[in-house]
């Protein structure tokens, strides 16, 4: 220590490269964008050391080692408290060997807590905050507790005699996610957002404080595996292939309304398919598919994402201005952080690569596994590295993936892990943050901090703690701050302290950014419901903004006004921003029961193109809802001759696109099924469930649950990008061997299904028997006898299927 000292004063004065240097880093003379390294055959563990000299980063970026093992094993999440203190999720149950589901429910978990006591960077002290855990997915660090998320419990614990030793521990709920859900698909996320809701990702809800408690409110459900939002408010999310997606409007409008057949808004897709590259510095054969065509270049790399995770915003300000706002994804599988430009315009986003062939963080190191990242404090970007063989869920491996961690031995050694900071040779990283004790003023001044950490932290620590005493402070800097961003924490603080007024609000509506614009409209919706309130005429002199950003909340927001006036206002938006299905999605989320007269008035009152999406959508909507009288009206329309064609073809494909789901959820008890052109199909009741096949039928709803619903939804509707509906899908109704086939060797194609052969033949029969019944089908439950002999036929069977050796297969039997 007295070296250490000693030294301090000649290294403060060296350039601030030097200074980093004396840290441990990575080297800076790899050649960039690197071409790809040769490789042993082996992949045998490094230390922190030498795994740093691994790395290859654009000229000026290295990393340096935050933690590792023994003071850090298995973590997979992080957060960062006020004063600096790194809590960290250990996932010590995931796949202690290669065997298929070996991921163990012991619970053998922990949430730590690392110190750093000097502030030279590195972690110091590790304690053990809760231990005992199953499988917890995430952990969010507030002032009256950490909420922890163990599904399908979400804890609040508290520590009461400050070490750092939880003591206390309230269950906030106990359907956050599913004890025996798939790891890679159960409930996670937590992110404080602009506007003091608690995001969560694999969840239908979301979560906010009111009067001390902790309010779940239904949301829809999107993500996969992390949540991070940008400076203005807008939630991110990705899932295993597709690395960005988007809410331009905030989830929970179109939970409002069951009926909506698409949620245009929520959940955006920022890039297109073919742009959705990576490029590994080493051969990457060790992947899932590896041995799929189109999975793996000639060189042996990645060619697009297969386990894309932990999307992250940087808000920092110690690294090159360049990356600010910019979106980092995690690519386990292929040994990288891919790094993604977010471009926007009129309201709209999109993320293009910001290097035509390379990466921002690439390894040689076939076991470092970024499974998450955190826009610090100290203004740099952390990295967490799970450094383990085995990234894959034995459950989905395949078996080509299982032989390959074999012959690796991937399966050892286990309890290592690594957290990891991303530095320049231009900049020094921050001080340590000691926000606990801050005065509630230096909390208001911190709202205007270049670092979006400060400023989301500040603002969450006034809300908590209701402090009232500077609400005339944050009114002011509502009002006239320079920076928007500032503006925008103002008044999302005040609302959060229920100190927001009509006045503030009222100019926050002509406020010279969109964004703020946009935020005062939602932050009016507490006075929209109140018949003849003075801002209702100031939100409504919104729909002639020229901002999509505005429109498309204020097509949201017009659903909280009462009554008749909800209607005209919403009519009047649909005319005006027809053209944009963002606004008509949002605005028709506020239009639960309501459809078919708006859609009436559309009908009556207008013949221009501009609202044929609107029409569409309204349309799509009343045949969802399966109100037989108002089906039967949209059908009339769009035979009446006096129509406009476009607007009779619009009322046409919204028929066709609710057809698939516009059915009854009761097994056995179907609907009669109503074409565009009328005619009506009488429905035919199969054979009663025996008492034998209603248990099986039970069972198969506890398989669904556990191992579907996070990517075909309760509803079996699908998810946009994700997974098809199984409503109607001739591989659920159609012969049963071929769906046995498919669960069992996994099906490859347009939509991807992962081999589930762990299941036995009881779940299997179950599982189908519960979706061949289910959302009005009507087709023969599934007995494990027959799965049996299936899994005999194709027991040679080492690859997914593919949709033309299915249609090549027999029709009936097996």
């Amino acid at each position: 220590m007295e070296g250490k000292l000693a030294a301090l004063p000649l290294l403060l004065a060296m350039p601030a490269v030097i200074g980093m240097a004396a840290c441990h880093r990575t080297r800076a003379d790899q050649q960039w964008p690197p071409a790809v390294q040769p490789v042993a055959n082996d992949s045998p563990p490094l230390t922190p050391d030498a795994a740093l000299k691994t790395f290859y980063m654009p000229p000026g970026y290295s990393l340096e080692l935050v933690a590792s093992e023994p003071m850090i094993v298995d973590p997979i999440w992080m957060d960062i408290d006020p004063d600096g203190r790194i809590w960290v999720i250990e996932m010590r149950g995931f796949m202690p060997t290669a065997e298929e589901r070996n991921t163990t429910r012991d619970p053998v978990c922990r949430v730590v807590v690392l110190e750093d006591d000097d502030d030279d960077g590195r972690m110091d002290r590790s304690t053990v905050f809760l231990d005992e855990l199953v499988l917890p997915r995430s952990l969010k660090v507030l002032d009256r507790g950490v909420l922890i998320a163990e599904p399908p419990n979400l804890w609040l614990v508290t520590d009461t005699t400050g070490d750092l030793h939880g003591d206390t521990r309230e269950l906030v709920r106990d359907d956050f996610g599913r004890l025996e859900g798939n790891p890679e698909h159960n409930a996670n996320g937590l992110l404080w957002g602009l506007d003091n809701w608690i995001y969560t990702s694999e969840h239908d809800g979301q979560f906010q404080f009111k009067n001390g408690e902790l309010q779940h409110h239904e949301t829809v459900r999107r993500g996969q595996w992390g949540v991070t939002m940008d400076d203005v408010g807008r939630i991110y999310r990705n899932w295993n292939e597709q690395p960005a997606f988007v809410d331009l409007v905030p989830g929970r409008y179109y939970a409002r309304n069951p009926n909506l057949v698409r949620t245009r808004g929520s959940y955006e897709m920022l890039m297109e398919p073919e742009e959705m590259t990576v490029w590994p510095v080493r051969p990457t054969r060790g992947v899932n598919r590896g041995y799929r065509e189109g999975t793996l270049r000639a060189d042996g790399t990645l060619i697009t994402y297969v386990s894309a995770g932990t999307p992250t915003v940087y808000r920092g300000d110690r690294l090159p201005r360049e990356l600010y706002g910019n979106l980092f994804v995690t690519e386990p599988a292929g040994n990288l952080v891919h790094r993604l430009i977010l471009v926007e315009e009129d309201g709209d986003l999109r993320a293009k690569n910001a290097y035509q062939r390379g990466e921002f963080l690439a390894s040689t190191d076939e076991r470092f596994r970024p499974v998450n990242l955190f826009s610090a404090p100290d203004g740099t970007l952390y990295v967490v590295d799970m450094y383990r063989g085995i990234v894959q869920e034995g459950q989905y491996q395949t078996d080509y993936l299982r032989n390959y961690i074999k012959a690796g031995k991937l399966d050892v050694p286990l309890g290592l892990g690594r957290i990891y900071r991303v530095v320049h040779e231009s900049t020094r990283r921050d001080h340590k943050p000691a926000l606990s004790k801050a005065s509630p003023a230096k909390l208001v001044e911190l709202l205007a901090h270049p670092n979006g950490w400060w400023r989301d932290t500040a603002q969450r620590l006034l809300v908590e703690r209701g402090e009232t005493s500077v609400v005339a402070a944050l009114k002011q800097n509502a009002l006239s701050a320079p920076d928007r961003r500032t503006r925008l924490h103002a008044l999302w603080t005040l609302d959060g302290l229920e100190a927001i007024d009509v006045p503030t609000v009222r100019r926050a509506l002509v406020d010279q950014s969109p964004h703020v614009r946009a935020a005062a409209i939602r932050l009016a919706e507490r006075w929209l419901g109140e018949p003849d309130h003075p801002l209702h005429g100031a939100v409504l002199d919104r729909l002639d903004d020229g901002e999509a950003t505005v429109r498309r909340q204020l097509a949201a927001s017009l659903g909280t006004l009462p009554g008749r006036v909800r209607e005209a206002s919403l009519v009047t938006a649909l005319e005006r921003f027809g053209d944009d299905p963002v606004a008509v999605d949002a605005a028709i989320s506020g239009l639960a029961g309501r459809e078919l007269g708006v859609l009436e008035t559309l009908l009556g009152a207008s013949r221009t193109q501009s609202v044929d999406d609107p029409i569409m959508m309204l349309a799509a909507a009343v045949v969802r809802s399966g109100e037989r009288a108002a089906v039967e009206r949209v059908l009339q329309w769009a035979d009446q001759e006096d129509l406009a064609m476009g607007h009779r073809a619009a009322l046409v494909r919204g028929v066709e696109a609710a057809s698939d789901v516009a059915r009854s959820d009761r097994p056995g008890k179907p609907k009669p099924a109503t074409a565009p052109n009328g005619m009506t199909a009488p429905a035919v009741d199969p054979p009663a469930l025996t008492p034998e096949e209603e248990k099986r039928f039970a069972a198969g709803q506890q398989v669904y649950e556990n191992l579907c619903i996070a990517c075909h939804r309760a509803d079996g509707r699908g998810q946009p990008n994700v997974a098809p509906t199984l409503i109607g899908s001739k591989w659920v109704v159609g012969p049963a061997g071929l769906a046995v086939r498919i669960i069992l060797n996994g099906k490859e194609g347009q939509w991807m299904m992962p081999p589930l052969q762990s299941l036995s033949d009881d779940q299997v029969a179950a599982a189908l028997t519960y979706v061949r019944r289910s959302w009005g089908h009507r087709a023969s439950p599934v007995n494990p006898a027959f799965v049996k002999r299936v899994r005999a036929a194709s027991a040679d069977r080492a690859r997914p299927w593919t949709e033309e050796e299915l249609a090549r297969l027999p029709q009936s039997g097996h």
